[in-house]
């Protein structure tokens, strides 16, 4: 246990050298932080970049608060920007759905943008949450905090492990609280585990697993041609710094999830799980990575898999493994949706309560059972929290105002942030060389495969840059 701390934190502390960031005596870089601290009865004044899907579940999110006001919003689709259901495409609610219903009350004028720098300008917005594609991700982060805003930026925080450090580096420089949309990370039950789990509860754990399972077949995201967009949809600026290509209705505004270029599974619904198992064996970054899969089944215009499996090794001798199936249903996990096996039992997790199965002597041992069974409620065990306790967004987006009136680190910095989208970024860079890879996690290179270091970074289309 003393040698994986020690090996912990020479990693974090290295990584923090390279970004150019002082430790203080107590291990916390040390950043010039805002002088000015916000009363407990001031609005944050909010501006919202990317207002579809999930950025529409933010927006209320954040309008719960009573000490959130929403200033603006911005999105390259006219009728999120308006909220204005009516204009909706037709196609887009008939083939896509996930479309909000919008037509929300604001108890004051709210600004609308469709260019986020613009909004950026505004000096009387305090804080800004981002829920745009993940290839704008770093773009919009770094220019947010170059702007002085405070940013709320949902999950994964990049589309490449180069921009993710980036933006660490930039904003360790900076004044600004910057919290990653990895919301388990405020769930009371997690943070339960995460003092205990590496404290030893379950004993030395060696292998821990989780999967998304979605079955798509047959169609997945469908077969189309290209076509001009809406009017109304400014695909040249949903593109962003990604190599321009002809508009599909079945990329934008939600599909693109299923196109490499801005997104995929693993990074998109796999990285909370990434995110939680990392940090319940605490660990920073693995030393070896390998994946297998394909498109095996579904006949559409994805271009990332359909099936998908990862395989993590970490120096202090743990196997993680993540399954992305999205041509069969029903998960392998008997209970919640993440499993961790360790030599005295074996911890089963959700969000709200867990499992833990003590476990049986094998071949040539004696023993009895080392620990006790256990079941967790969070209403039931801990009802002073879990009776106030809504789930783990909401308690994300408290954390955030709270670290932006108290100048304190929130739940998930840029550097957790970081260290856990790296995971799912290595899975991808896997799949896509086939091959067992070795990862220097101080370095963030590869050390025995030049073409999976090509995959690190990708040359950004003009005008964009960071």
């Amino acid at each position: 246990m003393e040698s994986k701390k020690t090996r912990r934190e020479f990693l974090k502390r290295s990584s923090l050298a390279i970004a150019g960031v002082t430790i203080g005596q107590k291990g916390f870089p040390i950043v010039d932080r805002d002088n000015r601290i916000m009363g407990a009865n001031d609005r944050v004044r909010t501006g919202f970049i990317g207002v579809g899907n999930r950025g529409s579940q933010l927006l209320h999110g954040f309008m719960a608060q009573p000490d959130c006001e929403v200033a603006a919003l911005c999105d390259v689709y006219k009728p999120y920007v308006i909220r204005d259901y009516s204009q909706v495409e037709p196609r887009y609610i008939k083939e896509i759905g996930r479309i909000p219903k919008m037509g929300e009350n604001f108890p004051r004028s709210v600004k609308q943008f469709e260019d986020y720098r613009k909004l950026l300008e505004d000096k009387s917005i305090d804080a800004v949450c981002i829920s745009t594609p993940d290839h704008w991700h770093a773009l919009q982060t770094i220019d947010s905090i170059q702007a002085g805003k405070d940013v709320y930026v949902e999950k994964p925080l990049s589309k490449t492990i180069a921009e993710g450090r980036k933006m660490v580096e930039i904003g360790n420089k900076s004044k600004q609280i910057v919290s990653v949309g990895l919301n388990r990370r405020s769930a009371p039950t997690f943070q339960k585990l995460a003092g205990e789990i590496p404290a030893g509860k379950i004993g030395k754990i060696t292998f821990a697993q989780a999967c998304h399972v979605s079955n798509m077949f047959p169609n997945g995201i469908g077969k189309q041609e290209s076509e001009p967009p809406p009017s109304n949809f400014n695909w040249d600026m949903w593109l962003g710094p990604r190599s321009y290509r002809p508009y599909q209705y079945n990329i934008a505004p939600y599909m693109f999830r299923w196109w490499e270029d801005y997104a995929n599974q693993i990074s998109n619904n796999g990285i909370h799980y990434l995110d939680l198992i990392r940090w319940l064996i605490d660990e920073e970054a693995p030393i070896a990575v390998s994946a297998h899969g394909g498109k095996f089944v579904i006949d559409d215009d994805r271009t990332i898999p359909d099936t998908m499996h990862v395989t993590y090794e970490f120096g202090s001798g743990i196997l993680v493994t993540i399954s992305i199936l999205e041509t069969s249903s029903g998960s392998f996990i008997p209970f919640g949706f993440l499993e961790l096996r360790g030599t005295n039992g074996t911890l089963y997790t959700g969000e709200n309560d867990y499992k833990i199965v003590p476990a049986k002597a094998g071949q040539f041992q004696t023993w009895k059972e080392l620990i006790q069974a256990e079941e967790y409620n969070l209403k039931k065990d801990n009802p002073a929290i879990g009776n106030s306790y809504k789930d783990s967004t909401t308690s994300h987006i408290r954390n955030f105002l709270d670290c932006v009136k108290s100048r304190e680190q929130p739940s998930a910095t840029l550097e957790i942030g970081h260290r856990s989208t790296t995971l799912a970024h290595l899975g991808t860079i896997a799949m896509q060389t086939r091959k067992r890879l070795e990862w220097d996690g101080l370095k963030e290179r590869f050390t025995n495969c030049n073409e999976a270091n090509s995959y690190l970074s990708y040359e950004y289309r003009e005008p964009w840059k960071i």
